[in-house]
């Protein structure tokens, strides 16, 4: 087995073998002699088969439908960068205990190490990222155990070995905050393939996968999520009419002490004058705020013997998944999931992208605040939510939640985020979507936008269902479309006009067709203080304003 000197090798890996710089000392290479384990857990490495420790289990953060935004990020880098990539024996760590394929993925870093044959070095190349996410496999179904440093951030950022980063690179991810302090859906890998194998979150949706009869813990899930859904939607509209109730209590004081409003008459100053007409029609208004009360106070009973329901329903079957066991670790979630992962990686990339799954000096070129941690997720989130308010509601019941949806974080080189699923088809009340996002793409916002966009398109299209290409966003975007007779897929089109519509209409520069800007003006409305800027900038934005005041007294 290989025994030499690892860094320059894996410098040569990349094409950029080289002097070492005066006083950079090479960490002496690990033994190799017992390095890659049979996947037993017999070469004494703590945690490595990887489910004892289920301490510090991630949690699904739940859906707050009271939430208006997302927190301040102070502090996007640890105060003390943690010291896992200085460690001599991460390489031998994170291939620790992976049996056969580990030993395979050894073995073809050196045969494209060695290659001198541009072809070979090409098929050699093939070859390792096949193998590479066969192993990375092995090590994601341990992610719901707890996991070495160095797997964790094989899984999390792609980093097989520190001598594939220079100085400034291993500096930069040593300081990303490795704990998650916020209450926000983003996830990294290895967090999510731990919620999803400990049951927390469910797989995502595939075509391929269906549930059979026999699967009881799974179809409890189902059930669990049906009745989690009914839930939160029912809580949703006893908070709204809650409100309602004391919106109109608030209005009933005030109306009630315009009544009790006296002065002492002039010619008798003891004696307070009569009920002015305005306040004889006060009464008439209280007896019409009296009525809404009773109306309003039925309707909250309603809800309320609603949510309760709904609320042992939750429990009792919460009992059922809990008697069956469907909390457990569940490996094969895990691997169905991970083949998901691998479909978002090729799908954040493309055809034409760098397929390679590894991250190198050689590939990674991102600004620090372009490297999509969760702080700088969040931040963009914000940013985006700034300019287009109702990017995460949905509407149940003729109300509108803010739901945001999960932020998985793929380590890929691709520039594209896109949308798995837009919500939980057995919950499409209170579940949150599904979007993926590249870690090293160049430009964060444009590939969270992409992301953002596509999720935008989706959750129109469902909810318009058999009449998408009529009515709604979808359905006036579409017939737009057709009549400029364009061709290609219609979402990629609107997805270009959606971040066109994010980065320069909505700094007053007009790129869209007018067609289109007036359609998402009316379904993608902008923040009211940006409208209000906006029309003093052009008349063109003037007269989209004027169009929603003319709705608005229309609805009256």
């Amino acid at each position: 087995m290989f025994q030499g000197e690892m860094d320059p090798e894996l410098a040569a890996l990349l094409g950029t073998a080289g002097p070492s710089p005066a006083g950079n000392k090479t960490p002496p290479p690990p033994d190799f002699s017992s390095l890659f384990g049979d996947g037993t857990g017999s070469d004494g490495l703590e945690d490595t088969l990887g489910f004892q420790d289920m301490d510090g289990e991630i949690g699904e953060p739940e859906v707050d439908l009271s939430s208006t935004g997302f927190p301040e990020i102070t502090k996007k880098f640890a105060d003390t960068p943690h010291t896992a990539f200085n460690d001599p024996n991460y390489y031998k760590l994170a291939l620790s205990n992976e049996g056969d394929i580990a030993q395979r993925l050894h073995t073809l870093l050196q045969k494209y190490i060695n290659a001198k044959d541009p072809k070979d070095k090409g098929v050699f190349r093939q070859q390792m990222i096949t193998v590479y996410w066969d192993f990375l496999l092995g090590v994601g179904k341990k992610a719901p155990g707890k996991l070495l440093d160095p797997k964790k951030y094989l899984l999390r950022f792609g980093i097989l070995h520190p001598g594939f980063l220079g100085t400034e690179e291993k500096d930069l991810f040593s300081k990303f905050v490795v704990t998650n302090d916020y209450t926000e859906p983003v996830y990294y890998l290895d967090e999510w393939l731990k919620a999803v194998g400990t049951g927390v979150i469910r797989p995502s949706t595939t075509d391929e996968v269906k549930v059979t009869n026999t699967n009881a813990s799974a179809k409890m899930r189902q059930l669990l999520d049906k009745a989690e859904g009914k839930r939160d939607g029912a809580r949703s509209l006893l908070k709204a009419k809650d409100e309602e109730r004391m919106t109109l209590e608030k209005t009933f004081q005030e109306k009630a002490g315009q009544i009790t409003e006296h002065f002492p008459m002039d010619d008798l100053p003891d004696v307070h004058s009569l009920y002015s007409d305005s306040q004889k029609r006060t009464f008439y208004e209280i007896q019409e705020l009296l009525k809404q009360l009773v109306k309003a106070d039925r309707e909250l009973d309603v809800f309320l013997r609603e949510y309760k329901g709904a609320l042992e329903d939750v429990e009792t079957l919460n009992d059922k998944v809990a008697a069956e066991g469907a909390a457990g670790v569940d490996s094969q979630a895990v691997d169905t999931e991970f083949g998901t992962i691998r479909q978002m990686a090729k799908m954040t990339i493309g055809r034409q992208g760098n397929q390679f799954p590894i991250l190198t000096k050689e590939y990674f070129h991102c600004m620090p605040q372009d490297v999509a941690s969760r702080e700088n997720i969040i931040t963009q989130l914000a940013w985006l939510e700034g300019i287009d308010p109702q990017a995460f509601c949905r509407s149940y019941k003729n109300k509108l939640n803010r739901i945001v949806p999960f932020v998985i974080l793929i380590p890929s080189y691709g520039d594209t985020g896109f949308c798995w699923e837009p919500f939980d088809r057995y919950n499409r009340a209170t579940s949150r979507g599904r979007i993926a996002v590249p870690m090293f793409s160049k430009s964060l916002p444009l590939a969270l936008l992409t992301a953002v966009g596509d999720l935008r398109w989706q959750v129109a299209k469902e909810k318009a269902s058999f009449y998408w290409m009529e009515e709604g966003l979808t359905g006036n975007y579409y017939q737009w479309f057709a009549a400029r007779k364009y061709r290609g897929d219609v979402k990629e089109f609107f997805i270009n006009d959606y971040i066109l519509w994010m980065t320069k209409e909505a700094e007053g520069t007009q790129k869209l067709d007018k067609e289109v800007r007036g359609i998402f003006w009316r379904y993608m409305p902008f923040p009211q203080t940006l409208k209000d800027k906006l029309k003093d900038r052009s008349y063109t934005y003037q007269d989209l304003y004027q169009k929603d005041l003319n709705r608005a007294k229309s609805d009256l």
